[in-house]
């Protein structure tokens, strides 16, 4: 990790703009990242959903580029590119070639300073908003994890879905995301990696005429609401067509920059697998929720993930039935598995494959420009790029008994929200 950082340059512009770059001159691309805090977190009751909704409009046109441009130009040469919201953040980027730099920056400055959000494409965008979130409905996992999310939270704004409520996806306005864009999408609000083969002096100065000009915007800071803490268990129930049951549990857990958080990423590696710079189901056989439950018949997906957050989040368990099998008896063996290493600390063993999963999973995330950017940025919103030059020596330092210390003081019964899905009459959604 410590490699990750050589090379590595931070600029600050006047306008508030951080730009960190990283030259490769080995590499034959370049890839190029901008980060807005502004995701689900940073939105109010009314406006769920809109950092989601700005991020789509951004493809829909801005002064320099007409709808689809973007899009033509960057497959013209083979370049790649995205965007992605989720509860701290909105990312746009572009993987090119390096001779194409420059056309990278000029579409991340417009997309910054020059959207014009036609009201014909706010409708329509609309639609395709609220038909992608009925799709997600049709999911019985996600119809589950978006109520044990409602029900584990009661204050914070993580306690609501990133794609919004459907009323206020219905409700909102061009207004509304017009003025929401010309709030977050401010260059303090803002950084930039930049990773690859460039001469470092000679892109700086191109961004600071491309980027340097944006002002500054004026934006009210609002407190975000703190979580109260939860003094006894809850459950939710959802009842809707389906071929199987669900688990969900999920417990809350401190911001990414607690000292227990690198434990915390040791016990989510024991129960299904290391995750460290990556989210979503973990399959490792090793994992104690793969003995427990899928080689047991009982489940053909069981995973457990940490989430990394700027506030206090959740570390989760879900499972999916195996068809037949009640999600009260998955629960049962899922709670002892909780509860057994609450009780007794992992083995030196298993908390050394753990680490040395987390290694790799740590080693892969350098593999390529790409996600060298991505690995930097999400350092940086979180913690701060230097975080990386710790890490290793963080999670080299984890205990197995501080491993049994996290579990013990997390994931109690009062600190827990129990979510089941089952299949109501009626089959496949």
């Amino acid at each position: 990790m410590a490699g990750l950082l050589s090379n590595l340059q931070e600029t600050v512009l006047p306008n508030g703009l951080k730009v960190i770059t990283k030259e490769i001159p080995s590499s034959p691309a370049i890839s190029h990242w901008v980060w807005y805090r502004a995701g689900s977190r940073n939105e109010l009751p009314g406006i769920t959903g809109i950092s989601h909704w700005v991020e789509h409009m951004l493809f829909k046109g801005t002064k320099n580029f007409a709808k689809d441009r973007m899009d033509r130009l960057l497959t013209r040469y083979g370049g790649m590119s995205n965007a992605f919201t989720w509860q701290d953040h909105t990312t746009y980027f572009e993987t090119l070639p390096a001779r194409q730099l420059d056309l990278a920056l000029r579409v991340e400055a417009d997309r910054m300073q020059n959207a014009t959000f036609p009201l014909k494409e706010v409708e329509a965008e609309r639609t395709v908003i609220i038909s992608e979130r009925e799709g997600m409905e049709n999911e019985p996992g996600y119809l589950l994890f978006e109520e044990v999310l409602s029900s584990a939270f009661k204050a914070h704004p993580y306690g609501w879905p990133v794609i919004g409520w459907t009323c206020d996806l219905k409700a909102m306005t061009q207004d509304d995301l017009w003025s929401y864009y010309h709030t977050a999408y401010s260059p303090d609000n803002a950084f930039i990696v930049l990773v690859g083969r460039f001469h470092t002096k000679e892109a700086l100065a191109r961004i600071g005429e491309l980027y340097g000009g944006i002002p500054r915007r004026k934006r009210s800071e609002r407190p975000v609401p703190s979580e109260p803490p939860q003094s006894g268990e809850r459950r939710v129930l959802v009842r809707k067509p389906g071929n199987t049951e669900y688990l969900m549990i999920a417990y809350h857990t401190p911001h990414i920059s607690h000292d227990d958080a690198f434990p915390l990423m040791i016990l989510d590696a024991i129960m299904s697998g290391a995750k460290a710079v990556r989210s979503g189901p973990g399959f490792e056989r090793s994992g104690r929720l793969y003995r427990a439950l899928v080689e047991k018949q009982l489940a053909s997906v069981a995973y457990s993930e940490f989430q990394e957050s700027v506030d206090p989040n959740l570390f989760t368990f879900s499972v999916t039935a195996r068809s037949g099998v009640p999600a009260e008896k998955v629960e049962k063996v899922l709670i002892h598995e909780i509860e057994r290493i609450r009780r007794k600390a992992p083995s030196a063993r298993e908390s050394e494959r753990a680490l040395a999963q987390t290694k790799a999973q740590l080693a892969y995330a350098t593999d390529g420009v790409t996600a060298q950017a991505y690995l930097i940025g999400a350092a940086e919103l979180h913690l701060g790029y230097q975080h990386l030059a710790r890490v290793l020596d963080k999670l080299k330092a984890v205990t197995p008994s501080d491993v049994r210390r996290v579990a013990e003081t997390y994931l109690g019964e009062d600190n827990r929200t129990v979510g089941i899905f089952k299949p109501s009459k009626g089959g496949t959604p």
